[in-house]
């Protein structure tokens, strides 16, 4: 894929290096040839000097020949025009634009904007966090009858086997996120400290699943 991303600053320049390792084709835009540093002197991708919104360095950068554009500057409103810009003139097939304020996301999805707000999300990471050292329900399915549950490893997994709080019919796991990854584990895969787990569990089994991870309150007070 073609991407042009606009603003070279932290996450700019972070989705730059990530993108080219993956194979894709980068061109980053800033107006600020200080901000090309953070890319590293291996980086392999277009750097152009510019404004981000400026028709001469969009052409310049094959705006009319890209999958997709992100406009990561520092400005909300800088973004929203970029993204306005490359979606209704230039057609760009997907568009996202950083937004500071989240609470301008809505008006701009409006416009076919994609958005991504990095204090939204610190919020719902930091929510999730906190959320984790209980059952934390990530989807229902069908009329309530099962849902998909998180769970940072509790103490009493950490060494154990996912075949181990596997019950079939009841409950088991279906992915571990692990250091930033996630992954579908064999029943062999070992648990351990920190791990995010994904489980699926019949709602009617949810009670037996909470005792065989320690959460049951009265097994708790036995112990």
């Amino acid at each position: 894929m073609k991407e042009i991303i606009i603003g070279c600053g932290v996450m700019g320049s972070g989705l730059a290096q990530n993108l080219i390792k993956k194979g894709h084709s980068v061109t980053i835009i800033d107006n600020n040839p200080d901000s090309f540093k953070l890319l590293g002197e291996n980086f392999k991708g277009k750097m152009i000097v510019g404004v981000g919104f400026d028709k001469d360095v969009l052409t310049e950068a094959g705006i009319s020949f890209v999958d997709a554009v992100i406009a990561c500057s520092n400005s909300d409103e800088a973004n929203a025009l970029i993204g306005r810009i490359s979606k209704n003139i230039y057609k760009v097939p997907r568009v996202i634009a950083r937004l500071h304020d989240p609470r301008k996301a809505e008006i701009y999805r409006t416009l076919g904007i994609q958005t991504i707000s990095t204090a939204a999300w610190g919020i719902q990471r930091a929510t999730d966090l906190l959320s984790y050292n209980q059952l934390d329900s990530v989807l229902t399915i069908g009329n309530s009858s099962v849902e998909l549950v998180r769970i940072e490893t509790p103490v009493l997994l950490v060494g154990r086997t996912v075949s181990e709080i596997t019950s079939i019919g009841e409950f088991q796991v279906v992915a571990i996120s692990r250091a930033n990854k996630t992954f579908l584990p064999t029943w062999g895969t070992i648990f351990e400290k920190h791990d995010v787990i994904f489980i699926s569990v019949v709602a009617s089994s949810a009670s037996r699943l909470k005792t065989l991870l320690g959460l049951d309150q009265k097994w708790r007070k036995n112990i």
